[in-house]
């Protein structure tokens, strides 16, 4: 699971409640999502960390509230596996050496931002594996014990041997020898159950084994019973595990055909009946060899699922019965395309496979000698000549991708691609291609970026944000989008990240606010002191010309600046107090607002307003997320908006979703809302104030 994805719940034991919010906010501007704690006492802590899950607890190392020993006592008296990362700004090598001496797992120097982050999300996902790994633990415990019952019920004569005594052998094995116990042969040599006319062809097998190499899939041998009778065998290895240990699965098989015989029915066995290639057991066993070699860092394997476009349609055309002669003439088509070194399967109803050998380049010359031999062919079914294509979807099997389960899910996902796109298509996932797409999809984006800029591509889109009190002036909140070349308007979610990382979010922060005040230009011709909320980024805290900029081209148009209110996320300020507070004090001049979003994120938001004097705060969304049957949402809700109203402060309740929402709001003391349930936003600002 990436971080994107998980929580993290952290425990921050501090002495400063602003040493505290200092790192929450490195991770949050990190993106790493956190649920922060911080215990006042050592009571505080021990309730924690017995009544909550906890990922992680942070502590500083020169703590005095609550010492370092102490945390790390509490932690390991909670019995849970928590990692305890030791925060501080200069510690010598040998204060490294004591802190991992008394457990601590890591640290993280508190003023390299990047150095905390990077630190937080190898311990997570170390924790992460940890608890992945115990879950499979006792998964693959529960099915030993169940493979135990198994091999106890089965007819199949099973033995399990390490270093050549006997470790675990089933009835039907103790019979076949004329044991009635397992303790007889417990201890007992396997070689003891070979006659000696084979016993040192086994013997030297058995060394073979003790010095690691693999053993053979199976070995013809006389065996030897109890009484000294004798009987043909055959011998048929797998490597295993017993209680932890590694050791060999032996099972023993009275040989009753010749070994022409056998040979052919282990070739049925592995054989689809109807088409002649293997099937899908046979393929599944050479893919997850394929897979094992992958994990261990080759890259040479692709595999490839190949379906008949517009089946259904084709047996209707040559009945059903004839279902069979499609897919043998099918099937001998595919071996003859296929390259030599493939290997090709029967995996499903109307559906194969094939595992390539050769890098991804070869897996796609594979793929399109298949799919190039069926559409140029014709396919010669009974009475029937038929023109069929496939469509194939496939994995260049690598590191990332590992799993039999992933590469037969991502197979699986390209091939259904291919089909959706009229088939006769091929796609192929490989991840090192996918790194060098992305890595120009990222140039291309940044691109398109510079050209909307300079074009004048961007959008405005208008939220309505709504007086609880009966208040008719307007207000919306501007939402930017861009405009691609085609005409569809893109989300900001997918391009202001790709802007951000490559410089460009003053110069879009700039082009916001510019249409924003000629937007209430507009409105103020129409007779409407309409007010306009604009989300800037941190980057333009520090832009000292932009205060300057706002205040002449509000001057230019004649409109006051109370109309245009900046919004900027409550830890972005906080992360940036300094320039913040100048950046504050300058729009203040010119009567422009500051509005703190994510409102109540933080340990103490309240305590913000000490140091920066934004007007409005915008809570933060997580806490309208089922506001209406969250109760601790609720009081939190109703907390921070009287404590804002006590400072004289209005507040903004965003992402309003449901009449239950707005039944806690109404009983709050929040003043403006806003969200879809109440008003989508739009291209134009036509929203009926003080009559909605």
């Amino acid at each position: 699971m990436s971080m994107q994805d998980s929580v993290v719940r952290v425990v921050l034991v501090e002495d400063r409640l602003e040493d505290a919010e200092q790192i929450i906010s490195i991770l949050r501007n990190g993106g790493i999502a956190v649920r922060p704690n911080r215990p006042e006492n050592e009571e505080e802590l021990e309730r924690q960390l017995g009544s909550q899950p906890i990922d992680l607890v942070m502590v500083a190392r020169n703590c005095q509230a609550i010492p370092l020993k102490e945390v790390l006592s509490a932690v390991d008296a909670s019995g849970k596996d928590i990692p305890v990362l030791v925060t501080d700004t200069d510690i010598t090598a040998d204060q490294v050496v004591e802190m991992s001496q008394l457990g601590v797992r890591a640290i993280a120097l508190r003023d390299r931002p990047e150095h905390i982050k990077v630190v937080v999300q190898q311990e997570f996902q170390t924790l992460q594996q940890r608890r992945a790994t115990r879950h499979l633990e006792a998964a693959l415990r529960e099915s030993e014990r169940r493979c135990d019952a198994l091999i106890d019920s089965s007819r199949d004569p099973i033995a399990y041997v390490h270093e050549g005594m006997h470790i675990r052998g089933n009835q039907a094995y103790l019979e076949m020898f004329g044991y009635e116990e397992f303790e007889e042969i417990e201890g007992l040599s396997v070689l003891d159950m070979v006659a000696s006319s084979h016993a040192e062809e086994f013997k030297n097998l058995l060394k073979s084994l003790s010095k690691g190499e693999p053993p053979p899939k199976s070995m013809e041998l006389t065996a030897q019973r109890s009484d000294g009778t004798t009987f043909d065998a055959v011998m048929e290895f797998a490597q295993a595990t017993y209680e932890g240990e590694p050791c060999q699965q032996i099972v023993f098989r009275q040989q009753m055909i010749d070994a022409e015989m056998a040979a052919e029915l282990d070739s049925l066995r592995s054989r689809d009946q109807i088409t002649g290639l293997f099937n899908r057991s046979h393929f599944m066993s050479q893919l997850d060899d394929a897979v094992a070699e992958a994990a261990k860092g080759s890259s040479n394997q692709g595999v490839l699922l190949v379906d008949i476009d517009g089946y259904a349609s084709l047996l209707n055309s040559i009945g059903l019965g004839h279902a069979d002669h499609l897919l043998r003439a099918a099937g001998e088509r595919l071996q003859g395309l296929a390259s030599e070194g493939t290997l090709c399967a029967r995996f499903n109803d109307h559906g194969f496979a094939v595992l390539c050998r050769g890098d991804h380049t070869r897996t796609h010359e594979i793929a399109e000698a298949i799919r190039a031999g069926f559409q140029s062919s014709v396919l010669d079914v009974d009475s029937h000549s038929l023109s069929l294509t496939v469509s194939i979807g496939g994995v260049q099997i690598g590191e990332k991708i590992a799993s039999t389960q992933q590469v037969l899910a991502k197979a699986g996902q390209c091939l259904q691609s291919a089909i959706a796109q009229a088939g006769n298509k091929i796609e192929i996932f490989d991840p090192a291609a996918r790194d060098r797409a992305e890595e120009e999809r990222i140039l291309q984006w940044v691109e398109n970026i510079k050209r909307a800029l300079d074009k004048n591509e961007f959008v405005l889109h208008y939220q309505p944000i709504i007086s609880l009190h009966d208040d008719a002036q307007g207000c919306y909140e501007c939402l930017l989008r861009m405009r691609s070349e085609g005409g569809e308007l893109i989300p900001p979610m997918t391009f202001l990240p790709i802007a951000e990382e490559h410089g460009l979010m003053e110069r879009i922060d700039r082009w916001v606010i510019g249409h924003a005040i000629r937007c209430i230009e507009d409105e103020t011709k129409r007779g409407k002191q309409t007010k306009l909320l604009v989300k800037i980024t941190p980057h333009s805290l520090a832009d000292e010309k932009l205060p300057g900029l706002i205040a002449s081209q509000l001057k230019r148009v004649g409109a006051s600046g109370d109309r245009l209110v900046l919004s900027v996320p409550e830890s972005k300020v906080f992360t940036n107090l300094n320039e913040a507070q100048e950046f504050q004090k300058a729009l203040a001049q010119n009567g422009v607002a500051l509005c703190l979003e994510q409102f109540g994120a933080g340990l103490n938001s309240i305590q913000m307003l000490q140091h920066i004097d934004a007007q409005y705060l915008k809570l933060d969304r997580a806490f309208m997320e089922d506001l209406g049957k969250n109760p601790d949402s609720q009081a939190k809700v109703r907390e921070l908006s009287q404590q804002a109203k006590d400072a004289g402060k209005i507040t903004i309740a965003d992402y309003v979703q449901d009449a239950a929402s707005m039944t806690v709001l109404f009983t709050s003391a929040v003043d403006l809302v806003e969200g879809d349930f109440l008003a989508p936003a739009g291209p134009e600002m036509n929203y009926e104030f003080g009559q909605g």
